[in-house]
């Protein structure tokens, strides 16, 4: 089937699935849930596959709340991602509920005519991208395996062809030392909030010394427990970013000197640990970017190239699939110009008429990149051969 016949095909798939669709936005939205923990998306999503006939994967791959639907036996297969964890405080803040909705509308439509044309596409709920590595964790267990292609669409305050996705890892930080009566025995303490506070302030003087691109940020999350005793416990949590994966190791380095710094001058203990699998760079593939970018366009909406004057920054674990297959991660706009992610703004703007035109506009083209993608053996050959290269460029000798 040539490619445009299928492409108004798809488009008048998602069509038909809008109100569905848009239900499952708002009930997402409605119902925040942090990582590993969206059971209420999880039924939510699988329930709506399985109603429109497909088999689904419940608690795929060791995870509670991922699922996966194939559908077809034969010829390229194309990985559709939905995401749907929220945040803690500001709930869909990051527009995750437009994610998982407009995964599924592209998906499903895929799904129906994936035999007729003789190929395949992948539905996979993906859990925990907000610091859990979600993708990670699924990819470990043979997720993304044989897959040609991957894609999935992301909220934002305007149209681009990506996001500036820097590597990050995440790590709990504690410090230990001795509790004493503040002003009775003061000097028989040691004060491990004095060790964090350090700790912080070593951080901030090494901010002056960094990458552009890096970012190191942290959290108290405990800081003693009455005032009048010294603290023999501190913890904060940190987040660790750089530009690639590779250049993230020494950097955190870097940043755990700091911390062990703030114990050596105290004279407390410091340990610390990576509490999730680390998050790679984004490797969009330029291939699978034109053809999202042509098609985006056919449906009104432009796809800007990020620039100096606007661009989003920021991490997410599809950076990790992006090392293992072709893959895209497009931004679509639901808000008006400035106003950020990971905001109460943000937030409603997610469940606003604008959010609802993201779904269906990234549900249809993402399916009609699937569309160019089936059509085509030679794109799918090109894509890959770009992936093969970039990625060795990424790592490196």
């Amino acid at each position: 089937m040539e490619a445009a016949a299928l492409k108004a095909r798809l488009s008048a798939r998602v069509d038909e699935l809008a109100e569905t669709l848009l239900d499952a936005s708002h009930d997402i939205h409605a119902h925040p849930e942090l990582c590993f923990e969206e059971h209420h998306a999880h039924s939510l999503l699988t329930e709506i596959l399985e109603r429109q006939g497909l088999h689904v994967t419940r608690s795929a791959f060791g995870l509670e709340t991922a699922f996966e639907a194939r559908v077809g036996t034969e010829g390229p297969d194309i990985g559709v991602c939905c995401e749907y964890d929220a945040l803690p405080g500001v709930g869909h803040a990051c527009g995750h509920n437009i994610i998982a909705a407009a995964g599924l509308g592209a998906g499903l439509a895929a799904a129906a005519l994936a035999d007729e044309v003789g190929c395949r596409v992948r539905i996979l709920g993906t859990p925990a991208e907000e610091g859990g590595a979600g993708k990670q964790y699924m990819a470990d267990a043979g997720a993304f395996d044989d897959l040609a292609a991957a894609m999935m669409v992301h909220p934002a305050d305007a149209d681009l062809l990506w996001m500036d996705t820097i590597a990050l890892v995440k790590v709990d930080v504690e410090w230990f030392g001795e509790a004493a009566h503040a002003a009775a025995f003061p000097w028989k303490g040691r004060n491990a909030l004095d060790a964090a506070v350090l700790a912080y302030s070593n951080i901030a003087a090494l901010r002056q010394h960094i990458e552009p691109t890096d970012r190191i940020h942290g959290i108290f999350t405990d800081g003693g427990q009455a005032s009048n005793v010294v603290p023999e416990h501190a913890a904060m949590e940190w987040l660790v970013r750089s530009a690639t994966a590779t250049s993230l190791e020494p950097l955190h380095a870097r940043v755990a000197a700091c911390w062990e710094a703030g114990a050596t001058a105290t004279g407390c203990r410091c340990e610390h640990r990576v509490v999730s699998r680390p998050y790679a760079d984004m490797v969009d593939n330029p291939v699978l970017g034109r053809l999202y970018a042509a098609n985006a366009e056919a449906l009104g909406r432009p796809v800007q190239t990020p620039s100096s004057a606007h661009r989003v920054l920021g991490s997410t674990d599809m950076g990790n699939v992006s090392y293992l297959v072709p893959s895209i991660h497009p931004m679509i706009k639901v808000a008006p110009a400035g106003v950020s992610i990971h905001t109460h703004d943000f937030a409603e703007h997610a469940r606003s008429a604008a959010g609802d035109e993201a779904v269906i506009l990234g549900a249809k083209a993402m399916a009609m990149t699937i569309a160019d993608l089936w059509s085509d053996a030679s794109l799918l050959t090109e894509a890959r051969r770009s992936f093969d290269h970039d990625v060795s460029e990424r790592k490196g000798p």
